[in-house]
């Protein structure tokens, strides 16, 4: 009974999880995650809880409880970094992460005696390794995705730097960050505990505006100014790693130092490749085949495969090979430049540029219509959004392409979304 009980805890837990663009499958692995990670009473508060950001008075009201005892279970959770606090205009407001990015890589952004990271990595591992039902819905449903690459910097030429826009760089994400934070990255860390790990830094994770500062307030990420993060990127790109943050233009939260062997956009970069489960960035190598020698370092710096060496042809060096780019593969992120030693390499732009969400709530708004879960955005099941978050919502359906825009009106069938998008399309029309 209390076996059932408890399984019935994480399953509600769970369909809360789900009501959110990005969800996470239910399995008895991920019951056993949520089990280390969540108590099973703050498991049934959580699962009663808004998608949208909410203030202890509100959970008070929602839990029945005071709002002292309210304030303090909150704050518990927020110091487990599972649950994000952050400050707006004087007042502390929550909101539940989800799984990736989120509280999965937050339990292992440092050592902790709370919890047997040992036991949790080896889930996390079966969880998104083996079963691969989490990671196929995480990186491939829809075509709007969690995360992008930024480019490699030192490899753009002045002409290439003309077409990089700001929030295409790193250094920019960090120098215009409110808060920076430096954590473990949870890839390698996980890894180290499977005896799988390479040889890539682990104290490189990067996060950033309210977010780091959550992290930083509870001990989860240490603090660093721009210099230091800007250092932290140079040590990456010196160990040819790849930039994988948050899909969004602005106020980024995550930049992941990738390597290929560990990490989980990368692996799911060459697992589904066809099904495109990163946005790349708007360049594409071109290999000049006067100039490469076959060396393979390009090959061996590939994080997802991209390059090979075939046969050169060549009647008189039957051996020769030279460097074959899959384009369906490549991410764009120039690593491969940087390890070339005959320049036989170049960025150069792609025919179409890659499109990048605003921010946090355009990105959400596009990836709910694509899973079929707008509706869960706009009536949520535990309480409805203020105006000005639904205005919010709505803003970015009204600014949609018309396909988008019914695919949302089907979704939630509503005379008045339907009404907003006639009214909007006759005052703008193409």
């Amino acid at each position: 009974m209390a076996h059932n009980t408890l399984k019935s805890s994480y399953s509600r837990l769970t369909d809360r999880l789900n009501l959110a663009p990005q969800g996470a499958p239910p399995s008895d692995l991920l019951y056993k995650i949520l089990a280390i990670l969540f108590s099973e009473r703050e498991a049934e508060l959580v699962s009663t809880m808004p998608i949208k950001p909410f203030t202890a008075e509100k959970a008070s009201r929602i839990w029945k409880m005071d709002l002292t005892n309210t304030k303090k279970a909150l704050d518990q959770m927020a110091s487990r970094a599972v649950l994000i606090d952050i400050e707006q205009n004087g007042k502390t407001i929550y909101v539940l992460p989800p799984p990736m990015a989120g509280f999965f890589e937050f339990s292992m952004m440092r050592v902790r005696e709370d919890l047997d990271q040992k036991v949790l990595s080896e889930l996390f591992y079966e969880y998104l390794n083996i079963e691969e039902d989490f990671i196929r819905e995480l990186f491939t449903v829809g075509e709007t995705q969690l995360g992008r690459v930024f480019v490699h910097e030192p490899v753009l030429t002045n002409q290439n730097a003309l077409h990089v826009l700001d929030y295409e760089r790193a250094s920019e994400v960090i120098k215009t960050a409110t808060h920076r934070g430096i954590g473990i990255c949870y890839c390698r860390h996980k890894m180290d505990h499977m005896d799988r790990a390479c040889s890539a830094p682990q104290d490189i994770c990067m996060t950033f505006n309210s977010v780091a500062g959550s992290l930083i307030r509870h001990g989860h990420a240490r603090p660093v100014d721009v210099s230091e993060g800007l250092d932290l990127l140079q040590e990456a790109y010196e160990h040819n790693l790849v930039q994988f943050g948050e899909n969004i233009r602005e106020a980024v939260n995550f930049i992941c130092n990738c390597c290929g062997c560990c990490c989980e956009a990368m692996l799911a970069a060459r697992r589904f490749a066809i099904m495109n489960p990163i946005h790349t960035t708007n360049f594409i190598p071109e290999i000049n085949l006067n100039h490469c020698n076959g060396c393979g370092k390009c090959v061996a710096a590939c994080p997802v495969e991209a390059m090979t060496l075939v046969s050169a042809n060549d009647p008189n060096q039957p051996k020769l090979k030279k460097a074959r780019l899959n384009e369906d593969l490549c991410l764009g992120c120039g690593v491969c430049l940087r390890t070339c030693t005959v320049e036989a390499i170049q960025l150069i732009s792609r025919p179409t540029r890659v499109i990048t969400p605003r921010d946090g709530i355009h990105r959400m708004v596009i990836m709910a219509i694509e899973r079929g879960k707008l509706q869960n955005l706009i009536f949520d099941n535990q309480v409805l959004w203020s105006h000005r978050a639904l205005a919010a919502v709505l803003g970015v359906i009204l600014e949609l392409p018309p396909l988008k825009q019914v695919l949302a009106n089907q979704q939630i069938k509503s005379r008045y979304l339907e009404t907003l998008i006639s009214r909007w399309d006759a005052m703008n029309p193409t």
